[in-house]
């Protein structure tokens, strides 16, 4: 055992990364040798510690089993053609991560112990990041209620954790989406902006319908009217109408994304004007109708981004036009080229291991 800078280092007698076939990944599914831990008890964050991957041992009275308080990130490591690890803007992770904790009344991680501990435990597995299109390492910080008890009140008892996946494609072949007109994802004055884990689980329902029509996932609309676009099943969303990349404005209904911002940056660099507006399903119907319309995508860290081929909006279905250069494949191949350090990065974003 070592300790490095308030981090415990227990290393695995033997790596497991020999059994595992990269060329046939399922996202999440397959996870590296160490996972990083550290206690919050007493109104003092303990020593972090990175271990072996393996089972942690909580009780059935558990609090995040009963109140749901559970949060989490998702990045990503790329390697270059020299071997190089790079993470992708992990302080924009650690901040959100903290905005969160503080939404769901848990507490703030400390620098040290997110970034710090991220870095040693990548750099430890580092092995597991594959050089290639598409291949990355898969970084899930997370967080829960570890106190014991089941009265309606925040812990006084949190784990912090990240556990690491390779990765490969999230989403695969085409997506069609329904445009949601009955369920919501997140209310004003709710979680919506926050990456709690309730968020996700209350959607799966509504997904589940979508997939018995024939559609991959839901674009939600605001809670109050169901007319305004909001997000795209887990990602953000843009639409191009005309020469026009738009997206909907940061709220409390919508996270704000890392890639997100990103892919807005990228879109600048190219002379793309973007506007973060509202934007009704009346608008993007009549952009479908008169021939504006171009494109609809999705993004976020898992999938980067993807494209949304057609949607469908009670009665109303559409086709998207297949383009020969979309804004979709330019800005995916800009944002993995400074991703992979196939490009300067002019944005200061990659922070290498």
């Amino acid at each position: 055992m070592t300790k490095t800078h308030e981090i415990v280092i227990d290393k695995v007698k033997e790596s497991k990364i020999n059994s595992i076939d990269f060329s046939n990944l399922t996202f999440g599914k397959t996870f590296t040798d160490h996972m990083l831990e550290c206690t919050w008890r007493d109104g003092e964050w303990h020593t972090a510690e990175i271990k072996p991957y393996g089972p942690i041992q909580v009780e059935p009275s558990c609090k995040v089993f009963h109140y749901g308080q559970a949060i989490f990130e998702g990045m990503k490591a790329f390697k270059d053609g020299e071997g190089d690890v790079f993470l992708f803007r992990p302080e924009d992770n650690w901040i959100r991560f903290n905005e969160s904790a503080k939404r769901l009344a848990m507490p703030e991680v400390p620098k040290e112990v997110f970034m710090e501990g991220l870095k040693k435990l990548v750099n430890l597995d580092k092995e597991w990041v594959r050089y290639g299109e598409g291949l990355s390492l898969y970084l899930r910080p997370f967080m829960i209620a570890s106190e014991n008890g089941v009265a309606a009140a925040p812990g006084t008892e949190y784990k912090f954790m990240i556990i690491m996946s390779p990765a490969f494609a999230y989403y695969k072949g085409d997506v069609r989406v329904i445009i949601a007109s009955e369920f919501s994802r997140a209310a004003d004055g709710g979680v919506g902006y926050a990456k709690a884990a309730g968020n996700y689980a209350a959607s799966f329902y509504p997904n589940n319908l979508a997939l018995e029509e024939g559609y991959q996932q839901i674009i939600w609309t605001d809670a109050a009217s169901h007319e305004y676009l909001e997000e795209a099943g887990t990602m953000n969303i843009f639409v191009r109408i005309g020469d026009k990349l738009l997206t909907a404005p940061n709220n409390d209904r919508i996270l704000n994304g890392v890639t997100r911002r990103s892919i807005m940056q990228m879109a600048k660099d190219h002379g793309i004007t973007v506007e973060e507006r509202r934007v009704s399903v009346k608008e993007l119907t009549a952009a479908a109708n008169d021939g504006s319309l171009k494109e609809i995508f999705g993004t976020g860290t898992a999938a980067v981004i993807v494209p949304i081929k057609g949607y469908k909006h009670e009665d109303f279905k559409f086709e998207l036009p297949t383009l020969e250069s979309s804004y979709a494949t330019l800005l995916m191949g800009a944002l993995k080229d400074i991703q992979y350090n196939r490009a300067e990065d002019q944005h200061g974003w990659r922070v290498k291991i």
